[in-house]
């Protein structure tokens, strides 16, 4: 091979080595502006990520920035994320993909474990919500939820299970209708097969939408069992719905994959979600 051949290949390799590097800057990292990605009005994931991040104003009205872009469901936040290198948002940590990242807060990484340990401290209840206390059919599937046959369905899929030791007889028969927090919902789904499996003799209808449509739902008789991932607010409890917890579910706020960030506090996280910070260069 003769000196302009191996003069070539070197700085081809040192462009390479350039853009395989440690993902602060090019093609690889996101250094441009921060695309924040926020959930719909109406959201449980949205008003918990609100909360825990202390993007509330005295009256409790959401201070996320006017200019994010709004998403209507987990699926939808997770392509949205992917799919743009500058892109920010949050989800479920049950939902969580390897076509995203999870960052850290404050050191702690976003895993179940930390979630369950007390360590990861953004996390929010998970709840079914009724018209005054549950009976027949609906009774039953709530009762099955916190049984340990549908604690182990929570468990199973990344979540940290409320509920109780004991079993249950499962003598119900008819239709059951489900609706609200498309967080909830992935989780339902399966304890829903879990159910139907259990008791032949029933079926269960899940509708997905966000947690205030699926409590106003269940107040207006659209549906017997909301989804919600927020605590009920004292409007809503007036009107008669309560509240069953069913489980723990951290959130997770995430970006693209090809961005070099991996920590952020609680203080970065609501300065770019309120629009103070407006660029990755500024995050540091």
């Amino acid at each position: 091979m003769n000196k302009i051949a191996k003069t070539v290949i070197a700085v081809v390799a040192v462009f390479a080595l350039s853009a395989c590097g440690n993902g602060s800057a090019g093609s690889n990292s996101a250094d441009g502006s921060i695309t924040v990605i926020s959930r719909e009005g109406g959201s449980g994931t949205k008003s918990a990520f609100e909360e825990l991040f202390e993007l509330l104003d005295a009256d409790g009205n959401g201070l996320t920035v006017a200019s994010a872009e709004v998403t209507s469901s987990t699926a939808v936040m997770l392509t949205s994320v992917q799919t743009d290198v500058n892109a920010i948002g949050y989800i479920s940590l049950g939902s969580m993909s390897d076509t995203v990242k999870a960052l850290a807060i404050d050191g702690t990484a976003a895993t179940r474990e930390n979630a369950a340990s007390g360590a990861y401290k953004i996390v929010r209840p998970f709840a079914v919500t009724t018209l005054g206390a549950p009976e027949g059919i609906a009774k039953e599937f709530v009762d099955y939820i916190l049984s340990p046959a549908g604690r182990a369905v929570i468990d199973e899929n990344g979540y940290i299970a409320s509920g109780t030791e004991s079993d249950i007889e499962l003598t119900a028969t008819g239709n059951l209708s489900v609706c609200g927090s498309s967080s909830v919902a992935p989780v339902m789904e399966k304890l829903k097969e879990s159910y139907e499996s259990a008791n032949k003799n029933v079926k269960v209808e899940i509708q997905q939408s966000n947690s205030s449509t699926g409590i106003s739902n269940t107040i207006d008789g659209t549906c017997k069992i909301g989804m919600s991932s927020r605590d009920l607010k004292d409007s809503e409890k007036s009107k008669g719905v309560i509240e069953t917890k069913i489980a723990t579910d951290g959130i997770a706020v995430i970006v693209n994959n090809e961005n070099a960030v991996t920590d952020l506090t609680k203080e970065q996280v609501r300065a770019i979600f309120a629009g103070e910070t407006v660029s990755w260069k500024d995050v540091g």
